[in-house]
C-alpha cells in the first residue's frame, strides 16, 4: 500500500489527505552527510569511547530491544548500575532537552557528558582524541568527514549526526495520521479517543507524544512516598536548577514505541505497560479508567510501534 497524491492505493478504500490531529506523524529521516552517518554508526558501536574499552552506545541503546536497554539499569563501564532507566535513542532527536532532567541542550551535549560520565563511560576527551588518533581507520574516515581531523568536537558531531538518522517511522498510528484510517481496530481508535479524553494528551504531545516539555512526577499524589526508598535520581531537575518547585520534575518522555521500551519510568518501577497505564492514571490524572479504557489505551500505545530498517521494532 502507497501513498500517491493524499490517496492510499492498494487497499479497500480510496482514502483522503491526512488528518487533521493534534498529533502528527515522524518525519521522513533527514539527508545528511553521509560520510558523517557512517563515522557516527561506527563510533556508536565502538568499545574505545569508554575508559576500560568494555562499553559503546550501543552497549546500553540496543537498536534491536526498541533503542533502550532491557535492563532496569544499564550497567557502566565498571560493571555497576546507573541511577535512571535508559532512554531510547530512537526519535531522541524530536526531544526539546536530552535526559530526563532535561540537563542537556543538544544531542552533542548529551554525548559530551555521557563519555565523560564517571558511571557510564568513566572517560575523558583528550583520552578519547588519543585513542581514535592512534588508530588509521579512524584517521582516514575522520580525515574524510572533517577538515580539522579527529576532535572532540566532531566527535559528538559524528554521533548526534548518525543519531539524528535514528527515527522509527511508519508505525500504524503515523499510516492512520496519514489517512489510512482502516488500519486500525475499532478498540484501537476508541484507545485514541481516551487517551484525549482523559487527557494523557496534555503532556503526551507533539510530534514526539511526549519529549517537549517538564513535568512533575507525583501530580495528583506522592508516587515517591508511596514507593519508598527515596534516591537522589528521584530529584530530577532539581538536581540541575536547585529550585524546589523543580523537585521530582522530570521530561515528559515520549510515548513513541513505548510498547517495547519496558521497563518504565527514570526508576524503571513499571515493569509492563499495563502497571504504566495504572501509575500515570492514579499519580498524574488523579482518576481510575474502567477496564475497558484502560485495555483501549493499551492497544492504542501499541500502535505507536514504529520501523527501523523496514521492520518494526
Amino acid at each position: 500500500m502507497s501513498l500517491v497524491f493524499g490517496v492510499w492505493l492498494g487497499g479497500s478504500t480510496a482514502l483522503a489527505a491526512p488528518l487533521d490531529e493534534a498529533l502528527k506523524p515522524l518525519p521522513g529521516t533527514p539527508v545528511l552527510d553521509a560520510a558523517r552517518v557512517e563515522l557516527g554508526r561506527r563510533l556508536f558501536n565502538e568499545t574505545r569511547l569508554s575508559i576500560n574499552n568494555t562499553l559503546s552506545c550501543a552497549s546500553c541503546h540496543r537498536l534491536a530491544k526498541g533503542g533502550a536497554d532491557d535492563k532496569p539499569f544499564s550497567l557502566g563501564f565498571d560493571g555497576k548500575p546507573v541511577a535512571l532507566n535508559t532512554p531510547t535513542v530512537f526519535n531522541a532527536s524530536l526531544n526539546f532537552k536530552q535526559f530526563w532532567n532535561a540537563r542537556a541542550d543538544t544531542l552533542e551535549a548529551q554525548i559530551e557528558q555521557v563519555v565523560t560520565s564517571p558511571v557510564e563511560m568513566g572517560n575523558t576527551w583528550p583520552t578519547v582524541v588519543a585513542t581514535l588518533s592512534a588508530a588509521p581507520e579512524y584517521q582516514r574516515a575522520f580525515t574524510q568527514a572533517y577538515p580539522d581531523g579527529v576532535t572532540a568536537a566532531n566527535v559528538q558531531n559524528a554521533l548526534a549526526t548518525y543519531e539524528r538518522t535514528l527515527l522509527a517511522p511508519n508505525s500504524r498510528f503515523d499510516q492512520y495520521l496519514l489517512g489510512n484510517t482502516d488500519i486500525l481496530s475499532y478498540d484501537e481508535k476508541q484507545g485514541y479517543l481516551r487517551f484525549k479524553e482523559y487527557g494523557c494528551i496534555a503532556c503526551h504531545q507533539g510530534v514526539n507524544i511526549g519529549g517537549n516539555m517538564y513535568q512533575k512526577f507525583g501530580v495528583l499524589g506522592d508516587y515517591f512516598k508511596d514507593r519508598g526508598n527515596p534516591v537522589d535520581a528521584d530529584l530530577g531537575r532539581y538536581l540541575v536548577t536547585l529550585d524546589e518547585e523543580d523537585r521530582h520534575v522530570f521530561k515528559v518522555p515520549s510515548l513513541r514505541n513505548v510498547a517495547v521500551t519496558a521497563p518504565y519510568f527514570h526508576d524503571a518501577s513499571a515493569k509492563t505497560l499495563d502497571e504504566a497505564i495504572d501509575v500515570m492514571f492514579k499519580y498524574q490524572l488523579g482518576r481510575t479508567p474502567s477496564a475497558d479504557d484502560k485495555a483501549r489505551i493499551a492497544l492504542f500505545l501499541k500502535t505507536l510501534t514504529g520501523e527501523w530498517e523496514g521492520k518494526p521494532l
